[in-house]
């Protein structure tokens, strides 16, 4: 069964009485792949609080997020708070399976979210990442040990990501929407920072790499360690 078709089929079966219901993820993106799953976004205002739930509907694997019509913009919220707005996507990207009139308000909010783009960090904020990252950068460079190596560059990729993204005023998001989000604002960069890492991962040479994380930190100040403090108080 294709997927909009299944996706109707389990609202039909699992939650009729609902009030609206979308279909979102990489089945509506035209990316689905042979693990993909069926995202779908439930909207019922007789529900106590937002739960997740996941099972299988014949041979698709599905993944339902239901809330009632004020407990979405709680993940509003913290999905923007955090710049990886998933949420947001899925509802401004869904296709109808169910409508009811509050839904159109609610998918304005999200494309307003996705077009308005993350609130800069603060001055904090931003010390605290140029932080990590030279921390992360600093283990990767004195790392001898191979295993240890790839799980520190693991971080280091994203954190670099992330800061990129960020202090450009754009969206980032986790595993593969990190690939994606990169991709979509500067492919040339995303091109170069995958090539380095999969450079190192193959013959474990950290030079490209070290050198573009030092690139993506200069506008900032470079890499910080001294000086660097976080919660100390005064004396009295």
């Amino acid at each position: 069964m294709k997927a909009l078709e299944a996706a109707k089929v389990v609202v039909r079966e699992r939650f009729l009485e609902c009030d609206a219901a979308l279909l979102a993820g990489s089945v509506v993106r035209g990316e689905e792949t042979s693990t993909s799953d069926l995202d779908i976004v439930i909207f019922d205002s007789k529900v106590a609080s937002s739960f997740r739930e996941s099972f299988y509907a014949g041979e698709w694997p599905v993944e339902v997020f239901v809330h009632h019509w004020s407990s979405y913009r709680e993940f509003f919220e913290s999905d923007c708070e955090r710049g990886q707005p998933s949420m947001p996507r899925m509802v401004a990207e869904g296709q109808i399976l169910k409508w009811d009139d509050r839904l159109e308000i609610v998918k304005n909010e999200a494309v307003d979210l996705l077009k308005e783009g993350p609130a800069p960090w603060s001055e904090e904020t931003l010390l605290l990442k140029r932080y990590f990252l030279t921390d992360a950068l600093d283990d990767f460079v004195g790392c001898t040990d191979r295993g240890e190596a790839l799980f520190i560059a693991s971080k280091l990729a994203e954190q670099t990501s992330e800061f990129h993204l960020r202090m450009s005023g754009q969206w980032s998001g986790a595993s593969k929407w990190m690939a994606r989000s990169l991709r979509s604002y500067d492919a040339t960069f995303a091109e170069r920072l995958i090539q380095c890492f999969d450079h190192f991962y193959k013959y474990g040479e950290k030079e490209g790499v070290v050198e573009l994380v030092d690139e993506v930190l200069h506008p900032y100040g470079g890499r910080l360690f001294e000086g660097f403090s976080i919660g100390k108080k005064k004396r009295r």
